[in-house]
């Protein structure tokens, strides 16, 4: 009986995974949300499908009881959440079945805000000035010492979903009000005006054995609630920021216990003394077409590289870095209005891969040149403002609440 791994989807992510496991050979199992039974998931690869009632995978104690289910005939050896949601359910999950893998304790330091900042501060990584939303008296001292603005984050959403920008106490404590017994999930933290960077990486054994630094055109969360193009790229390799922003993703991995998979971590530079600060990290492949950004500037599919891992780890087997290419590359993405807008006109042949996802237009160009890139940049993201961007309200949460 080959070994089985149950992959977990609140999303839908991952194929790419999914399809490396079947070919080396694991029974594969994914459980994913009811309304997503229907996307194109990689079925031959796939040799056991369930659904669970939405919106995510997360309801206990129903989930533990329709995988320990599945357990009574089947031996489970890795259970993988495929989605930033799905990190704490599938660390409970393994601590229930008692299978390998990060536990509930260590999922806390890449699911919740607050636990990551109180982590990577006591561990000397510089961090934002924050506190806590819960003692009333802790708040008013925070706010009478870190002068505003602030922002007020939910501790375990994802990107930049729920944050509230505060300029005076009086704002915050309508919000807390407003959040009624929820207060205590959230945590407050000085706004730092700069420039925002993720560092995205492939952990085997504790050790950081691949990384590529980027950094974001505008900050994700002005992009999220205010519209914009999104864009990311690739930083100059070997220069101050990338060799900074590698230091520090090192120290967050040490810091955090992370011992096997891939992490997408964020840091801002912050303009007022350009020092390097902690924002958040993640147990997972970023999103929004960052795989094929990276995919794009070195060759490397993080998908099948964490499923690599995780095979040879079953197996006993050491894993091996891949061989890597010295592109540079950018990932441009908007909203728009049309559901499959006419986009001929972006016809560069560094476009290397394009969004096929509705009221989408989004696209990576690469080039062995950093500045041919920047060019690239510089020329597509106005047309796309001026011409296809469109721009939906926020949602406060992954449940659209």
């Amino acid at each position: 009986m080959p070994e089985t791994i149950l992959c977990l989807a609140s999303y839908f992510k991952g194929g790419a995974f999914i399809e490396e496991c079947k070919q080396q050979g694991l029974h594969t199992i994914l459980i994913t949300t009811d309304d997503l039974q229907d996307e194109a998931w990689p079925r031959e690869a796939i040799d056991e499908f369930f659904t669970f009632p939405g919106p995510n995978l997360s309801r206990q104690p129903d989930i533990t009881y329709a995988v320990s289910y599945l357990a009574r005939d089947r031996q489970i050896d890795r259970i993988i959440a495929l989605d930033d949601y799905d990190v704490e359910t599938a660390a409970a999950l393994r601590e229930h079945l008692r299978t390998p893998g990060m536990g509930s304790t260590t999922a806390r330091y890449f699911r919740d805000k607050l636990a990551m900042r109180v982590q990577a501060r006591d561990h000397g990584i510089p961090v934002p000035d924050f506190v806590h939303a819960l003692n009333y008296d802790r708040l008013r001292e925070y706010m009478a010492s870190a002068p505003p603005p602030w922002v007020l984050k939910p501790r375990s959403e994802a990107s930049a979903m729920g944050i509230k920008k505060i300029s005076h106490p009086d704002e915050l404590w309508t919000h807390l009000e407003a959040l009624g017994d929820r207060q205590s999930f959230f945590v407050l933290e000085k706004f730092l005006p700069g420039d925002v960077y993720h560092i995205d990486s492939i952990i085997s054994e504790k050790e950081v054995v691949f990384t590529r630094s980027h950094k974001y055109g505008m900050p994700p969360m002005s992009v999220y609630q205010g519209g914009g193009v999104f864009v990311t790229g690739s930083v100059p390799r070997g220069g101050e920021e990338d060799l900074a922003l590698q230091e520090l993703n090192r120290q967050i991995v040490e810091a955090f216990g992370m011992v096997r998979g891939v992490t997408h971590t964020e840091f801002i530079r912050a303009h007022e003394d350009g020092r390097f600060y902690f924002l958040e990290t993640a147990a997972r492949v970023g999103g929004a077409g960052t795989d094929m950004l990276i995919q794009a500037e070195s060759g490397v599919n993080l998908w099948r590289e964490w499923a690599k891992i995780e095979v040879n780890y079953l197996r006993g087997a050491p894993y091996r870095a891949p061989v890597t290419q010295s592109n540079y590359a950018a990932l441009m993405v908007c909203l728009t209005g049309e559901e499959w807008p006419d986009v001929s006109r972006f016809d560069a042949p560094e476009i290397v891969w394009r969004m096929p996802k509705a009221h989408h237009v989004g696209m990576v160009v690469a080039s062995p040149g950093y500045d041919r890139v920047q060019q690239l940049v510089s020329e597509y993201v106005p047309i796309l403002a001026s011409d296809y961007m469109a721009v939906a309200p926020p949602m406060e949460s992954a449940t659209g609440e």
